[in-house]
């Protein structure tokens, strides 16, 4: 038996790292916003949020290999939080009363989830979501995160 694995001995996601151009602009939405306690910081360079058992991380971008700003009418990436099913509209709520940019309001998915997806401010896409019963979601298939082949 060989000890070594590889790849094959991963067993979570430890952090995720997101590129920021303005890392204080982003540290400040996700600490105002979430309330995300700093686990760590590296002043103007990362900043690790506790979530959990994972670690959310902005970066400066600035490394050879980070590659271009993302255009602002593109994401870079989505994230997902998953949270108990009446806080989803407690977080449309408080999107509401920031003025945030929301992409689509709490809805109640064709699978059992119930989402709500918005920005963050480099464009990132933000999803809230709800575990809910199979009997809650949309009678008919809306089509909008269906992915076609």
């Amino acid at each position: 038996m060989n000890k070594h694995e590889g790849f094959k001995a991963i067993r979570s996601l430890d952090y995720v790292i997101l590129l920021c151009d303005d890392l204080a602009k982003m540290k400040a939405f996700y600490e105002r916003l979430f309330e995300f306690r700093i686990e760590e910081e590296f002043p103007e360079r990362m900043i690790f949020f506790r979530v959990g058992t994972l670690f959310l991380g902005l970066r400066k971008r600035g490394r050879a290999y980070d590659g271009p700003s993302v255009p602002p009418t593109s994401a870079s990436i989505q994230i997902s939080f998953r949270v108990p099913p009446a806080d989803v509209d407690l977080a449309w709520d408080k999107l509401v009363e920031n003025g945030l940019n929301i992409i689509e309001p709490p809805t109640n998915q064709d699978w059992p989830h119930r989402t709500l997806f918005f920005r963050d401010p480099e464009n990132n896409i933000i999803e809230i979501f709800a575990d809910i019963h199979p009997r809650d979601t949309l009678t008919e298939p809306s089509g909008v995160h269906q992915i076609v082949v």
